[in-house]
């Protein structure tokens, strides 16, 4: 058989309409689902493949999404790829992703070059040094649909899938005052992005309502890497002992992650020492000779979320952006002083 099959061939032999057959392998929902299956298995059999340059011509779309992302080397944001990949694979989509590695400059170089290739849409989630909100502003105005993730620009009419960090920030807050703790440290993540900023507000709205003060000398900054929550964690051990904490809330799990070094190269104990908690539940917070207490972030269904609206975005120009958080879940292990 050709490689250049036709969906009328396709349609011809099958005794189909060649619009039923376009419908059928577009994934369209007017089609039932057993003629869906003969006409695919019938395509797989005859060699189809999607002529994706004439598709694009007629449709004025590229039927390609991309993504940014500001980091690789955690679990959370392969694991949101993986929901978004589900949802563009289902509704015939490619993905183009990329990476700023924590880095504005990249971050918009990235995103030129995604609108340089003509994608449909891009799904982005801001590095820690994202400041330029003009920069977003004007990105509203050229006509690209665009939906943050996890980290977004506040205040400027686009659509952002998050989780409730804030919530989540002050659930597990309040967790460590509930056994008892007082003096709580906070590896405060920056400012300038939303995650961080919301995690902060959490954790002092916990602090507020149990009647607990605020010590500036136990929240030291932080980015979201291991080396950002050592040194930050190494900071908070050069105060005098008298004024250590005796536990600490992370902003992520991985600036917990370089805090217990920190912890354990001052021959301190966790939790006896010190309890600390993270949030984010990465792949590794179970498997630590201490288990990690942590938030739980389904990261998964943040992608698909993301992926979901955007592709309803590109498809649809009466859709309206929106705010939209998932939910979080405490994961209670040891390393608050739980057994």
């Amino acid at each position: 058989m050709s490689s250049n099959v036709t969906l009328k061939q396709i349609a011809k032999e099958l005794g189909l309409s060649a619009m039923t057959v376009s419908r059928a392998i577009n994934n369209k929902d007017n089609v039932d689902e057993k003629t869906r299956e003969r006409v695919l298995a019938k395509a797989k059999s005859m060699g189809y493949t999607p002529n994706h340059l004439a598709k694009s011509l007629v449709s004025q779309k590229t039927y390609t999404i991309g993504v940014v992302i500001p980091e690789i080397s955690h679990s959370f944001f392969p694991e949101v790829v993986r929901g978004i990949e589900e949802v563009t694979y289902e509704k015939n989509y490619q993905l183009i992703l990329t990476h700023s590695a924590e880095k504005f400059e990249r971050e918009q170089s990235a995103i030129e070059t995604l609108r340089s290739k003509r994608v449909d849409g891009i799904m982005i989630s801001c590095s820690q040094t994202t400041r330029n909100n003009s920069f977003y502003k004007n990105l509203t105005n050229i006509g690209v649909p665009i939906v943050f993730f996890d980290r977004c620009i506040d205040g400027i009419g686009l659509s952002c899938i998050t989780v409730n960090d804030k919530t989540g920030a002050k659930q597990i807050t309040q967790h460590l005052i509930n056994h008892g703790y007082k003096k709580i440290a906070h590896l405060r993540g920056p400012q300038g992005v939303s995650i961080g900023k919301k995690r902060f507000e959490g954790f002092k709205e916990a602090l507020s309502e149990a009647h607990l003060e605020l010590d500036e000398k136990l929240v030291a900054d932080t980015g979201f890497q291991e080396e950002g929550g050592y040194e930050a964690m190494k900071k908070i051990l050069e105060l005098p002992k008298e004024e250590w904490p005796d536990a600490v809330m992370a902003v992520n799990d991985p600036a917990a992650f370089g805090a217990i070094e920190a912890i354990k190269e001052a021959g301190l104990s966790i939790p006896d020492d010190i309890a600390i908690v993270g949030f984010s539940d990465d792949i590794r917070a179970e498997l630590l000779p201490v288990p990690l207490t942590t938030v739980q972030q389904p990261a998964y269904e943040v992608g698909k979320k993301a992926a979901q609206k955007l592709i309803r975005l590109v498809e649809d120009d009466e859709e309206k952006h929106e705010n939209i958080e998932v939910l979080t879940e405490l994961m209670i292990r040891s390393s608050c002083g739980c057994k």
